[in-house]
């Protein structure tokens, strides 16, 4: 049985059809690459408020607001089977240790290179099970670009890349789950759900690590931004854009995350990569995309209808 939703979930579609609309003008690749930047942008005005409110209690806040905002937006009923249940508790907690690994590692290394490493997680899943000798190319260019970013002069701090491999294997479970909450829920619902139950997780932990710290009027406004840039902003675009263009396409163009990562962390913090480390970048960002671009054609990998 499905999950059973309310009057409400008519009226959260139509404020997603509303949106829908007014961005219906603009091109798909444009919409997840303003979405990849806000993504970015917004995690480098987050690490910001690292020395005020801790990394988990900034992650604390981006969860709660962003989640606020969905289930405000979606209002799902909460009424659904135990199967259905678990998925979301699951989809939520690997949402949870995802932000809260990444931002850990935010706090010890570049912008740029936590995202390289932490994106070992979905290509780990492009290329789990393939039998293609093209495949074993594109691997090995993805760990010459780790290990280059952990060899270079000067190295990188362990806790922060480990944070990162952390959070790279949450980003795999959460595409794995992604797929089977899609199969049980409705629209943008189910996100909203485990968005809820990821803020539920991240509390006690913000709470502990920040106490009265995330009360501060600046810090609850930034954490605002933060969670319309890095969740609620790049979720609408990358959905409104899946749905007008092949994901093929939309794999390609999500490859350029660590290369945004390091340019943002580069124009909003300073951070200064070497030429190593941007080489290491391009691996990873180069392995992802011909991982992407040379996996065999499947019907859902055609043009979408024109609307």
């Amino acid at each position: 049985m499905q999950v059973a939703w309310g009057p409400g979930e008519e009226r959260g579609f139509s404020a997603s059809r509303v949106s829908a609309a007014a961005l219906g003008a603009v091109p798909p690749p444009m919409l997840v690459l303003v979405g990849v930047i806000s993504v970015q942008v917004g995690a480098a005005f987050a690490k910001q408020l690292f020395s005020v409110a801790g990394a988990s209690g900034v992650v604390t806040l981006r969860l709660v607001f962003a989640a606020l905002i969905l289930l405000a937006v979606f209002r799902p009923a909460l009424r659904m089977d135990w199967p259905t249940l678990r998925v979301v508790i699951g989809y939520g907690a690997v949402l949870a240790g995802m932000n809260m690994c990444i931002y850990q590692a935010f706090e010890r290394i570049p912008l740029g290179a936590a995202v390289t490493i932490e994106f070992l997680g979905p290509l780990t899943v492009a290329l789990f099970g393939s039998h293609r000798k093209l495949d074993v190319v594109w691997a090995l260019l993805a760990g010459t670009g780790v290990f280059l970013l952990s060899r270079v002069e000067g190295g990188l701090d362990w806790t922060g890349v480990a944070f990162a491999l952390a959070a790279g294997a949450c980003w795999a479970g959460y595409i794995l789950l992604g797929a089977k909450l899609g199969s049980r829920t409705s629209g943008t619902s189910g996100l909203a759900l485990a968005m809820g139950f990821g803020a539920l997780v991240a509390i006690p932990i913000g709470a502990v690590d920040s106490g009265p710290a995330l009360l501060n009027p600046t810090v609850l406004i930034v954490g605002l931004l933060v969670a319309l840039m890095s969740s609620v902003v790049p979720y609408t675009l990358e959905l409104e854009a899946l749905r007008r263009m092949p994901p093929r396409v939309f794999g390609i163009l999500m490859s350029t995350e660590p290369a945004v990562a390091a340019l943002a962390g580069l124009v909003v913090l300073g951070e200064l990569l070497t030429g190593w480390q941007w080489l290491a970048i391009c691996c990873v960002v180069i392995a992802s995309v011909g991982s992407v671009a040379t996996t065999r054609r499947t019907p859902e990998d055609s043009d979408p209808p024109a609307n």
